[in-house]
């Protein structure tokens, strides 16, 4: 390299960097797409619109929420743990990430996302679950529905929203609690598809949230015996908890933000404060508090530290499950 050609890229290199540098600084530069892995109109895209909504009010650039769903979420799973890391690219998730890798272990399959390939950054609402029954059903409490469960081995049948999904997992966490056997499955498409079943009393039980079903709870068409929620739904104040009822266990149906793994620590930073103050925001909290959600926000810090127990239960829960479907 002649002196000539080593001034050269001396000089260019040096105003390259502090460029890159500024880029860092200033990220972000361009629209942030957030993919929400679940079909429109249920608790991720609630929870994840007026979440984006607020973001872009403090970046002052475009957050955009693109539905990425398929396959109980995996799709999305998939599709954000190999996307670039530089920030531009999120994901909006539910407790199913946290079993994706324990489901495909069982059945014997190479996993095709892990907790690892994702960073968590916030957890955006977390509605516990109820015990629900059809209005025709006897029950008026829930020690009256194990009863006849214990007696009625076979007969009662139960919707959810597909295996090891979000409303089977509680499901089988009551029947450890209460020491319930032999109730059938009744699968289906969604969290939609399973209340709809109870609803018409093709299932007779089903696990739901507060915010999915709080309108046919409050119209008599399906009965919440009660509440997988640490406390008593402020919103459902007569219902009580399973640990009120002497069963040691809680549930919640969470919504999350993830950063794909690899993303740079100060992007990330960046994006946690974002979303710390986004949550904080009325054109986040408002939203939420329409559809009857009640604050649960988490920093990343609390939501790590959930997420590695809720994963850990989800994954104990799936293995009892054991193969099935």
């Amino acid at each position: 390299m002649d002196r000539r050609t080593f001034v050269i890229g001396t000089a260019a290199s040096a105003a390259a960097l502090p460029r890159a540098a500024r880029a860092q600084d200033a990220y972000p530069t361009r629209p942030i797409t957030i993919l929400n892995a679940f079909p429109p109109g249920g608790i991720n895209d609630v929870v994840t619109r007026p979440a984006a909504t607020a973001m872009e009010g403090i970046f002052k650039q475009p957050v955009v929420v693109e539905t990425k769903a398929g396959a109980a979420g995996s799709v999305g799973a998939q599709v954000a743990a190999t996307a670039k890391p530089d920030g531009y690219t999120l994901l909006s998730h539910n407790n199913g990430i946290s079993g994706y890798a324990e489901v495909d272990r069982l059945f014997g399959r190479t996993p095709k996302t892990t907790r690892a390939d994702f960073i968590p950054l916030a957890r955006l609402c977390a509605d516990p679950v109820l015990v629900l029954v059809n209005e025709q059903q006897p029950d008026k409490t829930l020690a009256e529905f194990v009863e006849r469960a214990k007696k009625e081995p076979g007969k009662i049948v139960y919707s959810s929203g597909g295996f090891y999904g979000a409303s089977h997992l509680p499901v089988a966490l009551l029947e450890q609690a209460a020491g319930i056997t032999g109730m059938r499955h009744l699968p289906t498409a969604g969290g939609g598809p399973a209340i709809t079943a109870c609803l018409g009393n093709n299932a007779q039980l089903t696990t739901q949230t507060v915010q999915a079903t709080i309108q046919h709870v409050k119209a008599g068409k399906l009965r919440a015996l009660a509440t997988f929620g640490a406390e008593r739904s402020r919103i459902l104040p007569d219902v009580p908890t399973m640990k009120e009822l002497g069963h040691d266990v809680t549930y919640y149906l969470w919504v999350g933000l993830f950063a794909p793994k690899g993303t740079p620590a100060p992007v990330v930073s960046t994006l946690t404060a974002v979303i710390d103050k986004a949550a904080a925001s009325p054109q986040f909290v408002e939203p939420l508090t329409n559809v009857g959600l009640e604050p649960s926000y988490q920093s990343a810090a609390d939501f790590a530290k959930f997420w590695d127990e809720d994963a850990r239960r989800a994954e104990d829960t799936i293995r009892r499950i054991g193969k099935v479907g």
